[in-house]
C-alpha cells in the first residue's frame, strides 16, 4: 500500500500529569525581545495534548504520504478515539487490516483517505474493501536531531 503506515501497537497514555516550565510570552522567530520579557510557568503536556485520557493513544508514524500536513516519518502522534471523525480530520484509519493515517475527506454520502503529498494516491474504498476510522490524530510530536 503506498501510504504512511504505522508500524507498531498503540501505546495507551498513563493518568500521570507531567509538569514542565514555560516561559511567559512568545518566542520570536524575527528579532530577538527584550530579555525582561522572560518570566517562567509550568505547564503539563498532558493537559495541552490529552482531552480524553482513557481514549488517547500514541503511535509513531512512519513514510512521508502525510508531509504536507506536517507528519513525517519517525512524528509521533496522539490519537483520541473519543472524538467523532468528521470530513478534514487527520485520522488513523484500517484498510484492510493494515494501520494508515490520512486526511479524511467525506462528500456526498462517499468517503476517501487523502494523502498529504502528490506522489502518494488517496485511498478510495472499492466494493468489498474494509475501510474503518479508527482514531483522530489530535498532535504530531517531533523531535529534531540534537
Amino acid at each position: 500500500m503506498n501510504s504512511i503506515r504505522i508500524m507498531s501497537e498503540p501505546v495507551a497514555l498513563s493518568a500521570a500529569s507531567l509538569m514542565l516550565p514555560i516561559a511567559a510570552g512568545y518566542i520570536r522567530a524575527g528579532f530577538p525581545s527584550p530579555a525582561e520579557d522572560f518570566e517562567v510557568n509550568r505547564l503539563d503536556l498532558t493537559q495541552i495534548l490529552i482531552q480524553h485520557p482513557q481514549s488517547t493513544y500514541f503511535w509513531r508514524a512512519r513514510g512521508i504520504s502525510m508531509r504536507e500536513k506536517g507528519i513525517d516519518d519517525g512524528d509521533l502522534l496522539v490519537v483520541d478515539r473519543a472524538v467523532r471523525p468528521v470530513h478534514g480530520h487527520i485520522v488513523v484509519a484500517t484498510v484492510d487490516g493494515e494501520f494508515t493515517v490520512k486526511q479524511l475527506h467525506q462528500r456526498l454520502g462517499r468517503m476517501r483517505l487523502k494523502a498529504a503529498n502528490p506522489t502518494f494516491p488517496d485511498i478510495i474504498p472499492k466494493d468489498g474493501q474494509t475501510v474503518e476510522v479508527w482514531g483522530v490524530v489530535t498532535s504530531s510530536i517531533k523531535r529534531f536531531v540534537v
